[in-house]
């Protein structure tokens, strides 16, 4: 039923270009009114072609194609949508052309899409196209055709180029209103096929080698969009200049993957990170200092993470072997060094547990995994509610410092945390919101946010800054004196007592003329200072009778 007013709109349209060559670019619906802007002054200009442009090499324009829209006038004449308030905004294009039987002819269908085009920013329209592209004479000639409720037949060959389905799937984790729909029509589209006749004309044009840059683009479409109404002599609104240039998915691809390496390699080196900690807290008591709730904080992210990028390699199956990469080293990074960290603080902070029955310990443990996967997963259903406040939820998360800053309050501990640690997870951590909401050219294709990005780069370095205070100047530095609790004395002047003057850990005499070179412990037993400081590192109990010790 379509083929044979499009091959009789076809004949006229090429009767049109032999005998009339100044107005082979205008729309199909003739009009009086000037176009001022440069991508028409040139129409006679496509029939000054050499022989090479009509030989049977032609160019395939099926891709997708972004640029803008904007209206010839000052402002919208719609008689049937007075609410559109936009003068330009955003145009997407896919296009896919097949050959016909006419030579130089190629039938080509599609969907465009309007945004921006009205004031409420979630909607946009989206109508499905066809017509024909001239080859020869690099013109198209598309209208709207509304073709029921379901998918168009193409439809299925544009969700499966990565960069459509990459756009989904970031839609899905980071709703964005300007992002593309799922196929589904809004209220807008369909008024728009009820009510107006959509045509578009445009010219096609190749991009050289010189001027490719960005997304290396390979064609361009300027042309002219309008949409006379259907029942009556009155327009829908102003007609429309359009500009899209092709997409180059190869370099699109290439953006994917080198997120992906980039990904695995800070993976790798939070792995190296994770044993130097490991290996600076690898006593009980060294560990019993670490946060735990910090630790299973950085856990859930990473858990996350690699959830993630492997549901990102399930939907975009021609990426698969490159975000599946990346949720393996995450995996790793997971299950392996930051859950084994976290059983083994969880040991230390319970050394009594450890010498009872099994039965005890493993229902202990039992309750302990239960908690951590309940909250990972429902944290995940949380996070798909309220996705809409991502980076509400991706500020908090990274707030994952927190506890170690305030269980060093409490517990006074001394030198938790390793500040190569600190310093290495606080840059890695970075490294994916940064170029997620930062990067102009992320391949998930949302906006940038800088003030976003430099308020979350702040957020961490203070807390790793309060960590260094911490590490180097004593857990209580920066707190006044006034509102902390009395503090047991380690360099209190003692009496001269030759029997008492050997240090049992180094078993050196100790000068008790330096009041700062000897520490007395609650148990009057004397140290070398840093011999005791050292030994409180590892354990808090005393090196000759087993008491225990209170904070430095």
């Amino acid at each position: 039923m379509k083929t044979f007013p499009l091959l009789l709109l076809l004949l006229v349209f090429l009767l049109l270009g032999l005998f009339r060559p100044s107005s082979c670019l205008r729309p199909i619906r003739d009009r009086p009114s000037v176009v001022t802007s440069a991508t028409w002054s040139d129409e006679n200009a496509l029939f000054k072609r050499d022989e090479a442009e009509l030989n049977p090499y032609y160019w395939n324009i099926t891709g997708i194609y972004r640029g803008t829209w904007r209206f010839m006038g000052p402002a919208n004449g719609s008689s049937k949508f007075v609410d559109s308030s936009g003068f330009q905004g955003v145009s997407v294009l896919e296009l896919l052309s097949k050959p016909s039987k006419l030579q130089g002819v190629h039938y080509v269908t599609g969907s465009i899409t309007f945004q921006d085009l009205f004031d409420n920013e979630r909607e946009h329209a989206r109508l499905r196209i066809e017509g024909v592209y001239v080859w020869p004479f690099r013109q198209l000639r598309m209208v709207a055709n509304s073709g029921g409720d379901g998918p168009f037949p193409e439809e299925e060959y544009f969700r499966s180029n990565p960069y459509h389905l990459l756009g989904m799937f970031s839609n899905q984790v980071y709703p964005d209103p300007l992002k593309g729909n799922n196929g589904e029509k809004n209220a807008l589209t369909k008024e728009l096929e009820k009510y107006c006749n959509v045509e578009i004309a445009a010219k096609v044009s190749r991009i050289s080698a010189s001027q490719i840059e960005g997304e290396h683009d390979k064609y361009r479409f300027e042309g002219l969009t309008e949409a006379p109404a259907l029942d009556s002599d009155g327009e829908c609104f102003t007609p429309i200049l359009l500009n899209a240039s092709s997409i180059n998915v190869d370099v699109y691809y290439n953006k994917a993957v080198n997120y992906t390496l980039m990904v695995t390699f800070i993976s790798f080196l939070q792995v190296l990170l994770h044993i130097r900690q490991m290996e600076h807290s690898n006593s009980q008591f060294g560990a019993s200092k670490v946060s735990l709730i910090m630790i299973g904080q950085q856990a859930i992210m990473d858990a996350y993470l690699c959830l993630l990028h492997l549901a990102a390699g399930v939907v975009v199956e021609s990426l698969f072997n490159a975000f599946a990469t990346a949720a393996f080293f995450k995996f790793v990074v997971f299950s392996i060094f930051e859950m084994r960290y976290f059983l083994a603080i969880w040991k230390a902070t319970r050394p009594a547990s450890s010498s009872e029955n099994w039965e005890v310990m493993r229902r202990e443990l039992s309750v302990l995994y239960s908690r951590f996967y309940g909250i990972l997963v429902g944290g995940i259903l949380v996070t798909y509610e309220l996705r809409v406040f991502l980076r509400a939820i991706v500020f908090l998360a990274y707030s994952f410092w927190v506890p170690q800053i305030v269980t060093n309050i409490i517990k006074d501990t001394r030198k938790p945390l390793h500040p190569q640690y600190i310093l290495g997870m606080s840059a890695t951590r970075l490294a994916i919101p940064l170029y997620v909401f930062g990067c102009p050219s992320n391949f998930l294709r949302i906006e940038a946010d800088k003030w976003w990005c430099i308020c979350l780069t702040v957020f961490v370095g203070v807390q790793a800054g309060i960590l260094l205070v911490q590490h180097y100047f004593g857990s209580r530095c920066f707190i006044p004196r006034q509102i902390l609790p009395e503090k047991y004395c380690y360099h209190r002047k003692v009496e001269s007592n030759p029997q008492a003057s050997d240090c049992v850990i180094c078993m050196a005499s100790i000068d008790l003329s330096r009041r700062y070179d000897y520490m007395v412990t609650p148990c009057e037993h004397l140290f070398h200072s840093g011999c005791l400081q050292r030994w409180m590192d590892i354990k808090m109990e005393c090196p000759t009778c087993r008491r225990s010790l209170p904070p430095a």
